[in-house]
């Protein structure tokens, strides 16, 4: 991977470049001494992965992340030295979309892998992620057709809402989609663990709650603005690479269906940064696929423990750093609006 260095002190700066570079697969991109400096040359040269410090001079870490997920988003690790003693700036930089947090590591007379282990492992991780998706992209690009760009073209052009909800999710859709305003300039496609026999009584009863037009999802359908679209059989709803949702009973062997991961990583190969929300539910799914749409540069919202029903989906997301956000249930529509603007 091609790592950039963060970091206003030249000796940290140099022990980190010793530890990346300890594993043959490592390089260095470039450093940087300062967050207005490393913004910059991350519009210039997009890497793999920063290394990005908390207090430097000028802007700190955290704003400095805020700035690169905005203009040019890549994953983002930030290296501090101390977590916890720096925890509020930590937080602030991982709901800009950082995706975790470690601490320096001190060489000393350790050997630089021995002494980096933690970091090393936390980008080994981040190098599975981005490797599977950097492929799944490339696919994905080969097998897209050109558009001409107009709202309903494909990817990369209408903003999304994507969400996921289980246990509980019914009223929380309806807390948040009955806050939503017509002109909402996103599409909306929302996976929720239900049996196909109750999907047209949901999205009828989700239609009666808000001021979006909702329907259920078909083969075929292309996201619009205003338009919120609800997975409706015992299949998994995945975005393809020509910007249409289809159903898959792929893979058969997952016991949540519609999976809101299966849909979450279709999105990550296939669609522009957008928002997503993982909601109250049981178990881990649409954890893994939140992450992925994290490190590809998405603003992931995850409801909190008090305002979940069941704080399974939501807490494993957490667990995973795939959250820039963990919001109570009724302040989740005013974040979703903040990212998204009206028509």
């Amino acid at each position: 991977m091609r790592i950039a260095i963060v970091n206003d002190l030249r000796i940290a700066t140099e022990g980190l470049r010793r530890v990346v570079c300890s594993q043959p697969e490592n390089s260095i991109a470039w450093t940087a001494a300062c967050g207005e400096e490393a913004v910059r040359k991350c519009r210039e040269d997009v890497p793999d992965v920063v290394l990005m410090d908390l207090l430097m001079p000028g802007i700190n870490g955290a704003e400095a992340t805020r700035q690169i997920m905005e203009r040019s988003p890549c994953a983002i690790l930030i290296v501090t030295s101390t977590v916890a003693g720096n925890f509020s700036l930590v937080c602030e930089a991982l709901s800009h979309g950082a995706y975790d947090a470690v601490a320096t590591p001190v060489i000393g007379d350790k050997p630089p892998a021995e002494a980096g282990e933690l970091l090393l492992a936390k980008l080994g991780q981040v190098n599975k992620i981005r490797s599977r998706i950097g492929s799944e992209m490339r696919t994905a690009e080969l097998a897209k057709p050109r558009t001409n760009g107009t709202a309903q073209g494909g990817p990369r052009t209408l903003p999304l809402l994507a969400v996921g909800a289980s246990t509980g999710g019914p009223n929380a859709l309806r807390a948040i989609l009955s806050q939503l305003p017509r002109d909402l300039a996103a599409a909306t496609i929302i996976a929720q663990h239900i049996s196909a026999d109750f999907a047209a009584s949901l999205t009828a009863w989700l239609a009666n709650q808000c001021k979006l037009e909702v329907r259920t999802a078909r083969d075929g359908d292309r996201p619009q603005p205003g338009l919120v679209l609800v997975a409706g059989t015992n299949d998994h709803l995945i975005m393809s690479p020509d910007g249409t949702l289809n159903y898959t009973s792929e893979p058969i062997g997952n016991p949540f269906r519609p999976s809101v991961d299966v849909l979450f990583q279709s999105l990550a190969r296939c669609w522009r940064p957008s928002v997503a929300v993982l909601l109250t539910g049981i178990g881990r799914d649409g954890a893994q696929g939140m992450l992925e749409l994290k490190l590809a540069g998405w603003h992931t919202i995850a409801q909190d423990e008090k305002t979940s029903v069941v704080y399974g989906m939501p807490q494993a997301a957490f667990q995973l750093g795939a959250a820039c956000e963990v919001l109570p249930l009724d302040e989740i529509a005013a974040a979703i609006q903040r990212k998204i603007p009206r028509i």
